[in-house]
């Protein structure tokens, strides 16, 4: 697979809305906090003002109204997507590691809680706040009651949506 491209950054751009229109879109400054919060506020959304400071934002850009103050933000923080592995395959033509051949439901599950407590200190310890998982239809009601178990929250109050990145 070729590399990738280099990431361009935006540090201040003039942007186009319509044929007689421009608008300033800039990267966010601590002087835009108030700002920020008031417009967070005014929202009424129930959910606290994040943390701007925090490296977990990994871009804040700004769009300001032609008195130059801002008119919009948008946050974008890094969100993790756990992908779950197990090796099911007990077949004799396969050599599977001595501690994992054969491997009994309740043995898979404290294997599971095991790997559950060591990746959530590996994420924590990494900056990360939250983990999400998106379960597959064929195993989301009795795979998601053992998430439950363990802390997890099945989140049908805010519905997600998802942009592929293609510049």
């Amino acid at each position: 697979m070729p590399p990738r491209p280099p990431r361009a950054f935006i540090r201040c751009c003039a942007i186009a809305c319509s044929d007689t229109e421009i608008v300033l879109i800039r990267e966010y400054k601590p002087s835009d906090l108030d700002v920020l919060r008031r417009m967070h506020a005014s929202q009424g959304f129930g959910y606290p003002f994040p943390d701007t400071a925090d490296p977990i934002f990994v871009s804040k850009l700004v769009l300001e109204d032609d008195s130059g103050r801002p008119a919009m933000a948008a946050l974008a923080r890094l969100t993790c997507e756990i992908y779950l592995m197990i090796d099911r395959d007990d077949s004799a033509e396969r050599k599977p590691h001595p501690t994992c051949a054969g491997a009994k439901a309740r043995q898979r599950y404290e294997w599971l809680l095991a790997l559950h407590a060591a990746g959530e200190l590996d994420l924590f310890s990494r900056g990360l706040e939250d983990a999400h998982a998106w379960l597959p239809p064929p195993i989301s009601r009795r795979f998601g009651r053992r998430l439950e178990a363990l802390g997890w929250i099945r989140d049908d109050v805010w519905t997600p949506y998802c942009r592929r990145l293609n510049p």
